[in-house]
């Protein structure tokens, strides 16, 4: 197996553990044996746990002695709740270590090099894996990474005008959500969509609940009856989007999702704080309604292209007879802006 082919066995493995590790990165590790034979696959642990690299080490054994470990991010080089990844493959006999991307967190960076001075052929590829993008975005921002995420007609209608929004999409785009909630650290609503529409935010598999669910936030002052979906199941709730970013980011949130209404989604627009975008469109029409944007609350309303708000399409799907586009804010703009 070439070393790309298994950074994409890495990447799916790290896919799958996305939600359940942070404020540590979801990782994927491959180990081949001498022969190039796949021997061992590893994700990231909860946190405490071990990392990618020390599941993919246990399970390859001594056939790891003289392969090569492909992990989807570079091997930490520091001791925190768990030891340093670089000296596990080192000892473990790993002759070489190809990684997706260097690890941008200062106390875990330098691996690649710490092991190339001894002795271990070493290569970084430069290609960010999806399961990664977030926690990378978040760990260069100081806070969590954000997608917006809604479901609308063609013309641009998330309601319509009687308020009613089931269902807009069909039964393979709404799976689609709920496995990606599962997958999230936390999503987060308006108050007043809260009180609208009394959601219960949970991630639902066709047999059950997703054994992960993502922490419920709620945005702004209005209260919330105990008797609600979400006053049963427990939320936080926090007066504004800064206060709730840095909260979250402080108990360990890397990802989250905002599913809120017109007024909440404008005003994370109008802050800059919004890193990707998750668009179920289906096709359908509406003529009139609640639009996915409400621009005059927030002030995102804008009159001239020049100020128009262009993001960077990463994947389109068809889910039935909707589609999910997904896109992402160019990095470019994070940094110019200094966020």
């Amino acid at each position: 197996m070439e070393p790309t082919e298994a950074l994409d066995v890495a990447a799916l493995a790290a896919e799958q553990v996305r939600g359940t590790t942070s404020p540590n990165p979801p990782v994927g590790a491959v180990i081949l044996d001498a022969a190039g034979q796949l021997v061992g696959t590893g994700a990231t642990r909860p946190p405490g746990g071990a990392h990618a690299e020390i599941v993919a080490l246990a399970e390859a054994g001594g056939r790891a002695r003289g392969g090569t470990a492909v992990v989807t991010l570079e091997p930490c080089n520091h001791t925190g709740r768990t030891g340093p990844c670089t000296r596990a493959l080192l000892e473990a006999g790993i002759v070489r270590v190809v990684y997706a991307v260097p690890d941008p967190f200062p106390q875990a960076a330098g691996g690649g090099r710490w092991l190339s001075d001894r002795g271990v052929d070493t290569l970084c590829l430069g290609i960010e894996v999806p399961a990664l993008r977030p926690w990378l975005r978040a760990t260069r921002l100081g806070r969590p990474h954000v997608t917006w995420k809604f479901a609308a007609t063609m013309d641009g209608y998330s309601a319509a005008g009687d308020g009613g929004s089931r269902w807009i999409t069909g039964p393979r785009a709404r799976a689609a959500v709920h496995l990606d909630r599962s997958r999230r650290d936390a999503i987060m609503i308006g108050s007043g969509t809260a009180l609208q529409d009394d959601p219960a935010l949970t991630a639902r598999a066709e047999d059950g609940l997703y054994a992960h669910q993502p922490r419920r936030v709620v945005i702004g002052g209005r209260t919330i009856p105990a008797d609600s979906q979400l006053g049963r199941l427990g939320f936080e709730q926090y007066a504004g989007i800064d206060q709730a970013l840095a909260a979250l980011w402080d108990s360990g949130a890397r990802d989250v999702l905002v599913e809120g209404g017109p007024t909440l989604a404008a005003a994370f627009l109008d802050a800059g704080l919004v890193d990707a975008v998750q668009a179920y469109l289906a096709p359908a029409l509406l003529g009139t309604g609640r639009p996915v944007l409400d621009g005059d609350t927030a002030g995102t309303g804008v009159t001239t292209m020049a100020d128009i708000r262009r993001f960077d399409t990463r994947d389109v799907q068809r889910l039935g007879p909707d589609v999910l586009i997904e896109m992402v804010r160019p990095t470019n703009e994070q940094q110019d802006e200094g966020m």
